[in-house]
C-alpha cells in the first residue's frame, strides 16, 4: 500500500506568535500588580492581579470555541501506519512518554510522515517496534494531530495484521507547534512589556511620585508642608522634597527632614536611607518587626556635609551626589557617591561617619 506523499500542512505561526505575546504581558502584569499590591497595601493592585488572568482565560475561551467547534464536529480518519522510529523521552510512572516518527498510508488520500508523542504503558511497550504495523487516527485537515489506536476494531486489527506500508519519503510534520527562538522572544517581550505598564500606570501609587501634586491614596496619610518642602509618608516609605533654594547639606536641614517623617506614631524602624540634594527617602522596616533595621534619627547629621565633601575632592565640578545608609544586616554603612566633570567619587563610612575607605576621584 503505497501512495505520493502530500504537502504537509502549515500551522498558524502568526496565531501562535501573538498568542505567546499576549500570554506573557498577562503573567507580567498580573504578577507585577499582585505582588505590588500586597507590599503597598493596595487592595485596587491586588484584586486587579486576581482578576487579569481570569479575564484573559475567560476571553481566551470565548475566542477559541467557534475553532473548537468546528474541529470537533471533524470526522477522524483511521489509517494504517507503519513505526519508522520510536524513543522514551521520560517518565516515572506506569504510563511513559514515547516519541513515534510514523509513516501513515490512509486508504484514499497521500501517505505522509509525521511525527507524534503518546504515553504508552510500561506492560504494553514491547507491542511497539521499528518496522510494525500499527492502526492510527487522525483529523483530515490536521494530520500532525494523529494518535495511535491502543485499542482498535477487530476488523483493523486484521489489517494491521496482513498488510504491507511502505515508508512515506519527507519530513515528518510535528504533532506539536515548534516553540521557536521567536515564540519565546515575544513571549518574553511581553512580559517586560506587561511588567512595565503596571509600574507606569500605577507609578503614583508604588513610587509615590503623586506628591507634589497633591494627591492621596486610600493608605496615604497626608502631606506637611514647611519651609517650602513637601513630605509624603506611606505605609512603606517617607519622602522630603525640599522647595527651590534649599539642599539637605544646609545646616539642620537632614535633621529636620528626618525628624518630619519619624515623630510621632511613626517613630519606625527604617530598612535604607537615600538622600540627594533636595530629596529624603526612607524605607521603613514592615510593621511589627521591631528588630530589623535601624532607627533612622541616630545618623550622623553633622558629618554628612563633610563626608559629601571628602568623596567629592578631584572630581572636578560637582554636579550631584547621593547618600545611601543601609542598616538591614544590623550595622550601619553610608555610601556617599559624588559625580563631577572630572569622573566619580566613592566613600564608605561607619554609622559614626568615620571613614572606612574612599576611591575615585
Amino acid at each position: 500500500m503505497t501512495s505520493t506523499v502530500g504537502k504537509p500542512p502549515t500551522h498558524n505561526a502568526p496565531a501562535v506568535l501573538a498568542r505567546g505575546f499576549l500570554t506573557g504581558s498577562v503573567i507580567g502584569a498580573s504578577l507585577t500588580a499582585f505582588i505590588s499590591g500586597c507590599v503597598v497595601e493596595s487592595a485596587q493592585l491586588a484584586i486587579l492581579g486576581l482578576l487579569l488572568p481570569a479575564v484573559y482565560g475567560l476571553l481566551f475561551f470565548l475566542f477559541t470555541l467557534p475553532r473548537r467547534a468546528r474541529e470537533a464536529a471533524v470526522v477522524p480518519r483511521t489509517a494504517l501506519a507503519v513505526v519508522e522510529s520510536l524513543k522514551a523521552v521520560g517518565g516515572e510512572t506506569s504510563d511513559v512518554p514515547v516519541r513515534f516518527e510514523l509513516s501513515v498510508a490512509p486508504d484514499d488520500a497521500p501517505a505522509f510522515r509525521v511525527e507524534v508523542r503518546q504515553d504508552i504503558n510500561l506492560v504494553e511497550l514491547p507491542d511497539y517496534r521499528v518496522g510494525g504495523i500499527v492502526v492510527v487516527e487522525y483529523p483530515p485537515d490536521r494530520p500532525w494531530k494523529t494518535r495511535i489506536v491502543k485499542r482498535p476494531t477487530p476488523e483493523w486489527e486484521e489489517r494491521a495484521a496482513t498488510t504491507r506500508v511502505d515508508s512515506a519519503p519527507g519530513p515528518a510534520m510535528k504533532s506539536d507547534s515548534p516553540a521557536g527562538c521567536a515564540d519565546g522572544l515575544l513571549t518574553l517581550f511581553g512580559l517586560l512589556l506587561g511588567v512595565a505598564a503596571v509600574l507606569l500606570l500605577f507609578r503614583a501609587d508604588l513610587f509615590d511620585v503623586d506628591a507634589e501634586e497633591g494627591e492621596s491614596g486610600p493608605f496615604r496619610r497626608p502631606a506637611i508642608s514647611a519651609s517650602s518642602s513637601t513630605t509624603v509618608v506611606t505605609s512603606a516609605t517617607g519622602t522630603v522634597n525640599l522647595g527651590p533654594g534649599q539642599s539637605m547639606l544646609d545646616e539642620g536641614e537632614l535633621r529636620r527632614a528626618i525628624e518630619s517623617l519619624t515623630r510621632g506614631a511613626n517613630t519606625r524602624r527604617a530598612l535604607t536611607v537615600v538622600v540627594q540634594d533636595r530629596s529624603l527617602t526612607v524605607v521603613f522596616a514592615p510593621a511589627g518587626v521591631e528588630t530589623a533595621g535601624f532607627d533612622p534619627r541616630s545618623l550622623p547629621y553633622d558629618r554628612v556635609p563633610g563626608l559629601v565633601q571628602k568623596a567629592g575632592a578631584g572630581v572636578g565640578s560637582p554636579r550631584g551626589w547621593q547618600l545611601a545608609v543601609d542598616g538591614v544586616t544590623g550595622s550601619l554603612t553610608l555610601r556617599v557617591v559624588v559625580t563631577g566633570d572630572g569622573g566619580t567619587g566613592v566613600l564608605e563610612a561607619d554609622g559614626q561617619g568615620r571613614v572606612l575607605r574612599r576611591s575615585g576621584g
